[in-house]
């Protein structure tokens, strides 16, 4: 397994991921309704955005991307059939390490407010607490050594 930085060239392969995994599956026209497209991704890579994808034999297989001007995780999606592998944690750490790195002292992300999915047990066992709904989304944080409470 290869674990690399996302390039503009990979967009295409990531919604192929995006719109298979186990839980939180959306289609491309819910991704899309969502303002989440393929210029719509390369344009925030070109920005504040940054991301890693793990390839198996040239097959994107899983990828993670966080946007630094806000220290958000935006997306982790990983294949079913790779799940259990340790993918989605490596992918984790490069995106949680490179938010570190811009001095962010608290991370955040978006999740489904259900904590019997397995994304919830995923982010509490890495460190991630609850902070609170907002949209009908559970929003989770994970502050770094000597990190605020709040962004």
């Amino acid at each position: 397994m290869l674990f690399r930085e996302i390039t503009s060239d990979d967009v295409g392969a990531l919604f192929a991921v995006r719109t298979t995994t186990r839980e939180n599956r959306l289609s491309r026209e819910e991704l899309a309704a969502r303002g989440i497209t393929e210029d719509a991704v390369r344009a925030r890579l070109a920005g504040t955005f940054r991301g890693w994808l793990c390839e198996d034999g040239g097959r994107v297989v899983g990828f993670a991307m966080g946007d630094g001007g806000s220290g958000e995780l935006e997306v982790i999606a990983v294949l079913p059939e790779y799940e259990g592998r340790g993918i989605g944690t490596r992918l984790l750490d490069l995106v949680e390490t490179w938010l570190r790195s811009l001095g962010r002292q608290v991370l955040w992300l978006f999740t489904d407010p259900d904590p019997t999915l397995r994304a919830y047990r995923f982010y509490r066992s890495r460190g991630w607490a609850d902070a609170g709904n907002e949209g009908g989304n559970r929003v989770m944080k994970k502050r770094s050594p000597g990190g605020q409470t709040s962004p």
